[in-house]
């Protein structure tokens, strides 16, 4: 996309972490906005901290598990802006026990959400972004190719996600719609419930990711990083 300016990203999970950080780097390079969240006051919020210009931003209430909430949710994109141009497919959660400790309906929440709700976000968006011969893109994880102790739920999100991700950019790609999957390593945000502090500096920013998406963006249609893998520089400065 050589101009970005007034084109239009849809961000899910975007009122907090990840998500929030690069809605506000996209914003800043002309984009307009929409983020969602599971409460619609939530989302409302987080938008007003992006920017208090109603013309470039909007918070919907959708929770990426139920595909009819992301149809309304592409609807209302659509109705407002009228296109849609980027998706980034990045809410997401993660449960971490050894597997004869892991709940049922925490491993049913993480392949919900992480898994299946990055399809119902791709399925209800398609139409859209064939329209504007856009761009796909999910936030999976390192977590998607390196398997750990004790992240056997999310690891089998995670490497869903992925091959989910690989796989829809050979279907798309005859429809002149690009498909990346950016896997992060340690990042600094709200995830798992952390709270972010100065003791997270060797770690990747939110904001890192932005900058990463807009290179995306950026980048010459003829050229597509399909998998992108990104880690802190020095994590022995922790």
């Amino acid at each position: 996309m050589e101009n970005l300016k007034d084109k239009v990203v849809y961000i899910t999970g975007g009122t907090h972490g990840i998500g929030f950080g690069v809605a506000k780097v996209l914003l800043s390079k002309g984009m307009r906005v929409a983020i969602s969240g599971r409460r619609q006051e939530d989302a409302e919020e987080a938008a007003k901290k992006i920017t208090s210009d109603e013309n470039q931003v909007l918070g919907i209430a959708s929770d990426v598990t139920d595909f009819e909430n992301e149809k309304a949710a592409i609807a209302k994109i659509v109705e407002k802006f009228g296109q849609l141009d980027v998706v980034l497919a990045n809410a997401g959660v993660g449960h971490f026990a050894p597997i004869y400790e892991l709940k049922n309906e925490d491993w049913k929440q993480m392949i919900d959400t992480n898994l299946t709700g990055a399809f119902h976000t791709l399925k209800a968006s398609f139409e859209a972004l064939k329209k504007s011969e856009g761009y796909y893109i999910t936030l999976a994880s390192l977590a998607g190719t390196n398997f750990f102790e004790n992240g056997a739920g999310y690891n089998a999100s995670k490497f869903g996600v992925v091959g989910f991700t690989q796989a829809a950019m050979l279907d798309l790609r005859s429809h002149n719609i690009k498909v990346s999957t950016i896997m992060p390593g340690s990042v600094a945000s709200q995830f798992n419930n952390h709270v972010p502090s100065s003791s997270d500096d060797w770690k990747i920013q939110p904001e890192d990711i932005g900058e990463l998406v807009y290179d995306l963006l950026k980048m010459h249609p003829r050229t597509l990083p399909s998998k992108i893998e990104v880690r802190p520089t020095r994590p022995d400065k922790k």
